[in-house]
């Protein structure tokens, strides 16, 4: 099993375009091996002293956290969609402009990475 997460601010506003781009988005990766999206909006997140997800985005104000993550088989799945995705000619049609300026937030302050999950359980 392999991890991507994902953290971002998005205008409250836009919080039905936001899920229209994350739909879309699953319609595209589950067709190169990712078995699950979980998309969350801000429901409870605290203000912290030294950091926390808003300082970690610059959130500003009237925006809200999108904590999210896909899950792979494992990383060598991950490594081989990421040029097919780039180029699966839906990318451009759903989301434009490759700098993200036709998207619903502000994709340069979005933090993202790759894990290896340690502990994974489940009911």
């Amino acid at each position: 099993m392999y991890v991507q997460g994902f953290v971002l601010a998005v205008p409250e506003g836009n919080k039905d375009a936001y899920r229209e781009v994350a739909e879309k988005f699953w319609d595209i990766v589950k067709d190169y091996g990712c078995l699950s999206q979980i998309e969350c909006w801000e429901d409870d997140v605290k203000d912290g002293t030294t950091t926390d997800f808003r300082m970690a985005v610059k959130a500003e104000p009237g925006e809200k956290i999108v904590f999210a993550w896909t899950t792979w088989p494992d990383r060598a799945t991950v490594d081989a969609s990421h040029e097919k995705l780039m180029a699966d000619p839906r990318m451009a049609e759903h989301f434009g402009n490759p700098d993200g300026s036709d998207m619903p937030f502000d994709g340069k302050r979005m933090i993202f990475g790759g894990f290896e999950p340690i502990v994974w359980k489940e009911a």
